[in-house]
């Protein structure tokens, strides 16, 4: 497996020619890099006018592995070559530097740039991409790539501590200035002699081993603006102390995510939570935030705080609610589970009213979290729960209450992960031990831990209560002073029960409040969708996600209209498909280009992608959106698919796809409004940004 790396941006508030004064003073080696044991020009360029220097350099590292294998590979240092690009004209330094022992094995590959910094120029921002592929090591491979993961994490976080270093040093003698070029210039002032009494080690040439090519990986290009990349300041303030390793598994999600959402993009602190929920496994991190953007998409999550309304029956008889904030800054939510009449509520609500308010109280959370790291000047990306159980019998245990309450867990430990920072449980009664057994297996591991229990009044002694929440903040119903606002709840009245049958009506209408629809896609059977136009010139509009497998969207056109629609029944592929329908309009006895014909181009949309678009029409009649499984094109002896694209294959399931879409037609005066609307608000915009600046 190829390991990959990317830094964020990282700024130096020195000019550019300060720092590459401070970055030769790197070589030939450097006391702060103690693997670093030696370098020697082994070839060297520069330009007429002196704005382009090239140089070549072979280092040499003492890697810190075991003797053991060291003896085995039969080396003692490990050898690199290193080449330089610095153009003082554009005032960029481009670094690229590979193995060369065991390059037949080993693939080592690394890009550094060195550039001004695009809002002041009198800074300069550094950058970093690095991909590590073991081919085979003598049976070794996990270990050697153990060992090149870790040195290598090491050696970047001590990167800018050394530019520093050397720049202070400069500034200890005096240089604080360095100017720039022109034609006129002479060259960057030469590094300082090495310090050291013994001169490095004569760096032996290798036996030469047959040369193998080392493309840059597609993914480290950087596709990105400049505004979008993130900056190391950025992350530390807002998102938290992150490793080297987890800061480029957040810059490299991110980037996949501006790719294939196309500016659709959640906040650094929600993509974060999932990565830390899946230890920053990229992969599984990605596989669950897709499926959780596909979730919030459909049941418009995102505008949940203004458009839910909770109703009354809750802010009398829900007994939860926010209370200011914990000793390390958190937002502080206080719920009263013993005093809540959970059968009551069930019975009166239904479990889906439930799951939209509990899903209300997460995104208010999100917010005041927000709130609180601009408050407090550090991240804050989670919240503490404080759950008072005093009261709780066996009332709670009602099987439908239950039943709600793992509903709720599962959809919140799914779409909110790292969420919760700590839960106090206080008062534990002596039925509190069945309730836990019932409700553990359906809360994460990681989740777990962060469970305190008290029982009793244990709450009030050493390690209680105050060791977490400042005692001014106590609610009164705990022993504080404090007013706490949360309602004290009580027994629901029996005559807001509902039936079932309200209940269940009311259930599906809450779900179903959404413009998008479901289509299940399979081979031989793509899902159609018929939009008759009475006015040339009307917009078609379109937004779709593929949430499973890669489909092929088409738009056609044809003067008649198709056959009443057949649904595939699914079953004849064995599969049932309860979140989507399958239906097909084109007749197979249709030609293209005399029954229909094709109006746009085919799209190919790969798993996760999330696609808007728009077609004027240019005739009245019957257009025809289809989405087509996209088959792998067929193996030949010259054109094999990669390995990458036959597991995607293996991965889908019974050859089965799945959309998620809406569409809408506007007149074309319509859109026309729509268009000047939105580039009036765009010139507004950037004419308060001028002002601003």
């Amino acid at each position: 497996m190829v390991q990959k790396y990317q830094s964020p941006v990282r700024v130096y508030k020195h000019p550019f020619e300060l720092v590459m004064a401070a970055y030769e003073r790197r070589f030939p080696t450097c006391h702060l890099i103690p693997m670093f044991v030696a370098s020697d020009i082994v070839d060297e360029e520069a330009s007429e006018d002196g704005s382009t220097h090239k140089i070549e350099r072979r280092c040499a590292l003492d890697v810190d592995a075991p003797r053991l294998l060291k003896r085995i590979a039969g080396v003692d240092y490990v050898y690199f070559i290193q080449r330089n690009t610095l153009n003082r004209k554009e005032r960029t330094l481009h670094i690229e530097s590979h193995n060369e022992t065991f390059s037949n094995r080993v693939i080592i590959h690394e890009t550094c740039c060195y550039s001004v910094h695009p809002e002041n120029e009198d800074w300069t921002c550094f950058e970093q991409t690095a991909s590590l592929d073991i081919k085979s090591f003598f049976g070794f491979e996990s270990t050697v790539e153990k060992i090149a993961m870790k040195q290598y994490a090491s050696s970047i976080k001590k990167g800018k501590e050394i530019i520093e270093f050397y720049l202070k040093e400069l500034e200890d003698e005096g240089i604080t200035h360095v100017p720039r070029w022109t034609t006129s210039s002479l060259p960057l002032p030469p590094p300082r002699p090495t310090s050291l009494t013994t001169s490095p080690p004569v760096l032996p040439k290798p036996p030469v081993t047959p040369a193998i090519a080392i493309p840059l990986p597609a993914d480290a290009k950087n596709s990105a603006t400049q505004d979008d990349k993130l900056d190391a300041d950025y992350i530390k303030r807002y998102l938290g102390d992150l490793t080297p390793l987890q800061e480029s598994c957040l810059i490299r999600l991110r980037q996949w995510l501006q790719e294939t959402h196309k500016g659709k993009i959640p906040k650094d602190e929600h993509i974060l939570r999932f990565l830390r929920a899946r230890d920053f496994n990229m992969d599984k991190a990605r596989e669950i935030l897709c499926q959780s953007l596909t979730w919030r998409k459909q049941h418009q999550v995102d505008y949940l705080l203004e458009t839910w309304t909770s109703p009354q029956v809750l802010h009398d008889y829900y007994t939860g609610g926010w209370h200011h904030h914990d000793r390390d800054g958190r937002p502080l939510y206080i719920l009263r589970l013993g005093q809540m009449d959970t059968k009551g509520l069930v019975r009166a609500l239904g479990e889906e009213s439930l799951l939209r308010h509990v899903l209300s109280i997460n995104e208010e959370g999100l917010r005041r979290c927000e709130e609180n790291t601009k408050v407090f000047g550090r991240p804050i990306s989670c919240w503490t729960c404080l759950v008072d159980l005093e009261g709780l019998n066996m009332r709670h245990l009602w099987r439908p209450g239950v039943k709600a309450l793992l509903r709720i867990i599962e959809v919140v430990e799914a779409n909110y992960p790292e969420t919760l920072g700590r839960l106090l449980i206080l008062r534990a009664p002596r039925v509190f031990p069945v309730l836990w057994t019932l409700v553990s297996p359906f809360i994460d591991e990681n989740t777990r831990k962060k469970f305190l229990i008290y029982a009793g009044n244990d709450y009030q002694g050493p390690g209680g209560l105050v060791d977490y929440i400042d005692k001014e903040i106590i609610p009164d119903f705990l022993g504080g002073e404090c007013m706490c606002e949360v309602p004290e709840g009580g027994l629901v009245p029996k005559s807001m029960y509902r039936t079932p049958e309200e209940l269940e009506n009311e259930d599906v209408r809450l779900w179903t409040e959404t413009i998008y629809q479901s289509a299940s896609i399979f081979k031989g059977a793509p899902h159609e969708l018929l939009i008759e136009i009475i006015d040339a010139s009307s917009v078609i509009t379109w937004d779709f996600d593929v949430c499973k497998g890669d489909v092929v969207f088409n738009i056609y056109h044809s003067k008649r209209a198709p056959q009443p629609p057949r649904k595939d029944p699914l079953g004849a592929h064995g599969i049932t498909s309860p979140g989507g329908n399958n239906v097909q309009l084109i007749d197979k006895s249709w030609t293209l280009g005399q029954d229909y014909s094709m109006v746009e181009s085919p799209l190919t949309c790969k798993e996760g992608e999330s696609v808007q678009g728009s077609h004027i029409t240019r005739w009245p009649g019957f257009y025809i959106l289809q989405w087509k499984f996209h088959s792998m094109p067929a193996c030949s002896a010259t054109n094999l698919p990669r390995v990458d694209d036959v597991l995607a294959t293996l991965q889908v399931s019974s050859h089965k796809c799945k959309v998620m879409y809406y569409t809408e037609v506007l007149g074309s005066e319509d859109f026309r409004l729509v268009a000047v609307a939105l580039a009036i608000s765009s010139l507004s915009f950037f004419k308060q940004t001028e002002s601003i600046i």
